[in-house]
């Protein structure tokens, strides 16, 4: 699969992931015919994994030193792990922080009409 095709598909520039590619996130991605890029199913695989983790707000550092255990193997898998597990924590915390201002606009969408108003009238600008 080409670059662009790649791009089109999970919705990243072609610099990201000519950047992704410089800094390691994903293994040089094998070149054919004029150097083209040639993603197979492994790289494919890295691009989704590496998508899914900046979605969930995951550092690019933090992505880097991952890949990086994972590179030197099996002897770094509870490093790994504590690493995600890390990270899976920050964004419960996120994820909790997120819920109470979503029930917070709720709240305010709800009763638009009567508190909030009121509420509001106060806050002249």
């Amino acid at each position: 699969m080409t670059i662009a095709e790649v791009s089109r598909r999970y919705e990243l520039s072609t610099d990201t992931l000519r950047y992704y590619e410089r800094v390691g996130l994903i293994p040089p991605v094998r070149r054919g015919k004029g150097g083209i890029r040639d993603y197979g199913d492994k790289d494919i695989e890295w691009v989704r994994f590496i998508k899914c983790m900046r979605i969930a707000n995951i550092p690019i550092e933090v992505l880097i030193e991952y890949v990086n255990l994972f590179k030197e193997g099996k002897d770094t898998q509870e490093s790994r792990k504590a690493l995600l597990r890390e990270q899976r924590d920050r964004l419960a915390e996120r994820i909790a922080n997120l819920q109470k201002i979503l029930e917070k606009l709720d709240f305010k969408i709800a009763n638009y009409g009567t508190a909030v108003l009121t509420v509001e009238k106060k806050l002249v600008w």
